[in-house]
């Protein structure tokens, strides 16, 4: 709501029309009602004006403040039975536990895969079953269940097979598993097809017949709402009354995943990363404490640590190393091992980070041209056979970041077929236009979410999964590079910004999807030094008028308009947008400035 009533604003802040990233700058809180809600909060609930002016600007009424800032599980947790299937779920559940079957639980390569995989053995494991984790090596196997290891599963003596964070599109691995006798249970969120694949249940809040609202949930949010169901239904047991695990103690599993899988932080979701952090700052999970160890975090960790540490290291395995390192290492009960598969994620991720560098300056190559050519192109698609199949997802990330539109990269593999991976701009729903393409025969196999995607093609035909894309998003990626700003919360001076005043506006956190971080104008401060520093980062120091100064950093900038625009304005007075945040090196803390945008003035 916030941010449509801002772009309806008339005048741009600061009369920025068209910053260095070609963007207006709007006012967050321009709307008159906004400004009414923030001046409530202050009068009614005595809070300081900056974090109000956050909250209104988050369409956050008065009488919602309370409850937004202090999100509790208890007011937030549904019924898990309002999801379609649960029931039946939970029973075929409560049967394994009850008559102490194999199970076998099979997930995604990514950080929602490994924290959901985790969190169900976990689960089970602590009631006496035998549990054997599955994640599919991503070159080898692909996304999803496959009939190879469905059947293997089985010869291995599992019963009942759960999949977590896929399997809802898995129509010939399901029917392979019923063919050999083995029970199926999908644990999932990922956008579902008309006509679903035979299973004796299939819990998806985007399933099209549920109705429960929940389809902002990772499948850790799901695999969750499936343990506090099933911990309902074994309190029924007397055997099981004092054995029963605390779900609470898992909540670092739940936020992670959350924010690992850019799901949007509203409602539930913001309670579970709320939580979470607390139980992770416990370090009562050895693999996360030997990972946050591994990333040398010393202060307690917060959501953007989770996405930006945290996850990428845990991915890395998936991408381009074991992908069963991550579930492996949220599991183990062994400091050594735990230690032991940190570093080497670690170390995968900084391999990683140099595969992704060769590669996403190659792409940004391409599409430069391409849209030299047409400069109107509404999808970037890109493919390469230098290109690991693991960082293509990295790789078209970039590009959205870079052009402002939706973005697809394609590894072309040796046997003829491209797997690719894409991410979304707000408006334009990519999970859609991949089903669409698997319908219409352009795609092997794909699904996804609105804002990110996975595609196989049957052969390197990526022109005409492009022309696909083309056809099914130019309408709506027009509508929204149109309405396209910079969403601005405030202004204010280098001298003013310091740790306690970030502090207050954090309490309006946890951001992320659906929940941006705030972000804020120094209007007319000087860059008095800038460099290229680490990867790609520029980092500048800004001073206001009156000689206070601020560190500031533009992350993976320097190539691009954003750095080569801070690295050629030292000495001269810019506006800059951007986020705050707090450093702390030994023991001190300052406050700093991420920045996201830079405009000139007159």
């Amino acid at each position: 709501m916030s941010a449509a009533l801002a772009l309806d604003a008339p005048r741009a802040f600061l009369d920025i029309s068209h910053s260095v990233l070609g963007r207006p700058w709007r006012d967050r809180c321009a709307d008159p009602a906004l400004q009414a809600y923030a001046a409530t909060m202050v009068q009614a609930h005595a809070l300081p004006e900056l974090l109000a002016r956050v909250l209104a600007g988050r369409g956050i009424r008065p009488a919602e403040a309370e409850a937004y800032l202090q999100p509790r599980m208890r007011d937030l947790m549904p019924d898990p039975n309002c999801l379609v299937d649960m029931a039946t779920a939970t029973e075929r559940l409560a049967r394994a536990v009850l008559t102490g079957e194999r199970v076998a639980v099979f997930g995604d390569y990514d950080v929602d895969g490994a924290a959901s995989a985790s969190l169900l053995a976990g689960y089970l494991r602590s009631l006496g079953l035998i549990v054997q984790i599955h994640i599919p090596d991503r070159i080898t196997e692909g996304y999803g269940p496959n009939v190879a290891a469905v059947e293997a599963l089985r010869e291995a003596g599992a019963t009942l097979l759960i999949t977590v964070d896929c399997g809802t599109s898995g129509h010939a691995p399901l029917e392979a598993a019923a063919a050999v006798g083995l029970d199926v249970v999908v644990l999932d969120h990922h956008g579902a097809p008309e006509h679903l694949p035979p299973a004796r249940a299939l819990v998806n809040p985007n399933r099209l017949d549920d109705l429960s609202g929940l389809g902002h949930l990772c499948a850790a949010g799901v695999v969750f709402l499936t343990l506090v169901a099933l911990n309902r239904r074994l309190r029924r047991e007397p055997e099981f009354v004092d054995r029963l695990p605390d779900l609470a103690e898992s909540l670092d599993l739940v936020g992670l995943a959350t924010v690992a899988d850019v799901v949007p932080l509203v409602g539930l979701n913001r309670a579970f990363v709320v939580q979470g952090l607390k139980v992770m700052r416990a370090r009562g999970r050895i693999g996360l404490a030997a990972l946050l160890d591994a990333a040398s975090l010393t202060e307690p960790p917060e959501a953007w640590h989770l996405g930006y540490l945290v996850g990428p290291r845990i991915n890395a395995g998936g991408r381009i190393g074991n992908a069963a390192l991550g579930a492996t290492l949220l599991t183990t009960a062994d400091p050594a091992e735990a230690a032991r598969i940190a570093a080497e994620l670690d170390r995968l991720n900084r391999e990683r980070q140099v595969i992704e560098a060769t590669a996403v300056a190659a792409a940004e190559s391409e599409m430069d041209h391409a849209l030299s050519l047409d400069p109107e192109q509404p999808v970037l698609v890109a493919a390469s056979t230098d290109w690991h199949p693991g960082v293509v997802g990295l790789i078209a990330a970039r590009l959205k970041e870079r052009f402002g539109r939706p973005a697809f990269a394609f590894a072309l593999r040796p046997d003829g077929t491209a797997t690719g991976s894409g991410r979304s701009i707000v408006g334009a729903d990519l999970g859609h236009a991949v089903r669409t393409a698997v319908e219409a025969g352009v795609a092997l196999k794909g699904g996804g979410h609105a804002m990110a995607a996975g595609v196989t093609l049957p052969g390197p035909n990526v022109t005409g999964f492009r022309d696909h894309l083309t056809a099914v998003l130019s309408e709506t990626v027009a509508e929204a590079r149109a309405v396209e700003a910079l969403l601005v919360d405030g202004a204010m001076s280098a001298g003013g910004v310091t740790a306690e005043l970030v502090r207050t506006i954090h309490r309006a956190g946890p951001f992320g999807s659906a929940a941006p971080e705030p972000t804020f104008v120094l209007p007319r401060h000087r860059i008095v030094d800038a460099a290229v520093v680490g990867h790609g980062h520029v980092r500048a120091r800004l001073r206001s008028r009156d000689g206070q100064a601020i560190g500031a950093i533009a992350f993976r900038s320097a190539q691009g308009p954003l750095g080569q625009a801070i690295l050629s304005s030292v000495g001269r007075e810019v506006h800059v947008a951007g986020t705050l945040s707090v450093d702390t090196w030994r023991g001190a803390e300052r406050a700093q400035m991420r920045i996201c945008d830079l405009a000139y003035f007159d």
